[in-house]
């Protein structure tokens, strides 16, 4: 169980806090905005920074045993938990097939700022962690969204050119690019590379980070407001306990797989958390009649708050137990 002091170290932190701040300005009905093309580059500079910091820490640290294992656990789970998840939804939910397989690929993807933050918590608590997650993190985006697709039993059937467009979105999505992309230019360009983008990659992050969870939570608190009536009681309890279900695996996982206590306890934020970025592109074109006010709202304003406000520190809290 996570202690006060490392709970408090995350829900105090200025990007945590301006979360909040969205979220309370969007309940009071205020008309504060992000431009979408300013939230659109802050999310590609987040994805960057993540990306290519962990390219110069995993050449720094060697690509080792420890990353190959941390990336087919991280690979295996976004493969699988979505078929977990589409068992449980089927059986609680009475969800029509496309949006019921477009909620289990937002839970067995991931989320990009969720990771973020995960890092800033283990960094405030000092606790070391690899390079490479970041690239764990980009593998783990993608299986989850193919196994949705399989699920949906041939919604592309018959239609090679759309099913190539589905494909495309997957593999060549703007995140998946900029995530492993960055990754490589850091690993490439190592520390020369990183001095030379220090304070772009470095103070700056900080407070794109700010902006970017500001935004957020305005979007998740209208979500709320907006499509709160279509969660059901399944889907609300869906998306508090899956997560935990998902990190639990994770964390059995990781230490099966024998990853040091920072790398298990990022590994086990990535499975707790729910995608709405990859999964709502992808899913726009694989399932048109999928509702985003089911999947992008549970995702948005059910599972992501509840780990910023919870998941993170108990994950973390677990893995550093569990590794002493």
């Amino acid at each position: 169980m996570p202690d006060l002091s490392t709970s408090l170290a995350l829900l105090t932190s200025p990007a945590i806090l301006f979360f909040f701040i969205g979220a309370a300005a969007a309940f009071a009905r205020s008309d504060l905005a992000i431009p979408e093309p300013v939230a659109k580059a802050l999310s590609l500079y987040l994805m960057l920074c993540i990306g290519f910091k962990g390219g110069v820490e995993a050449r720094l640290a060697g690509l080792n045993g420890d990353f190959l294992a941390a990336a087919a656990v991280g690979i295996g789970l976004s493969a699988l938990m979505p078929l977990l998840a589409f068992i449980i939804l089927k059986r609680t939910t009475r969800l029509d097939r496309p949006t019921l397989c477009a909620l289990a690929a937002t839970y067995g993807s991931v989320s990009v700022v969720t990771f973020a933050a995960g890092q800033q918590h283990l960094e405030t608590l000092g606790l070391p962690y690899g390079g490479y997650m970041a690239a764990v993190l980009a593998l783990m985006e993608t299986p989850a969204i193919l196994t949705a697709l399989i699920l949906l039993n041939g919604a592309a059937r018959g239609e090679p050119g759309r099913r190539r467009t589905i494909l495309r979105e997957v593999f060549v999505g703007a995140a998946t690019v900029m995530l492993l992309g960055s990754f490589l230019v850091g690993l490439i360009s190592g520390e020369p590379g990183m001095a030379r983008l220090d304070v772009f990659v470095g103070p700056l992050f900080q407070g794109a980070l700010c902006i970017f969870l500001l935004d957020i939570g305005l979007i998740a608190a209208r979500r709320l407001m907006e499509g709160g009536r279509k969660l059901s009681p399944g889907v609300v309890a869906f998306a508090l306990g899956f997560p935990l279900l998902s990190a639990a695996v994770a964390l059995g996982a990781a230490q099966l797989a024998g990853l040091t206590a920072g790398n298990a306890a990022l590994l086990t934020i990535l499975a707790g958390s729910a995608s709405y970025i990859a999964v709502p592109a992808a899913m726009r074109l694989a399932a048109p009649k999928a509702d985003p006010g089911v999947f992008v709202t549970a995702s948005l304003a059910i599972t992501f708050p509840f780990n910023l406000t919870v998941g993170i520190a108990l994950y973390t809290a677990a893995a550093v137990w569990l590794s002493a």
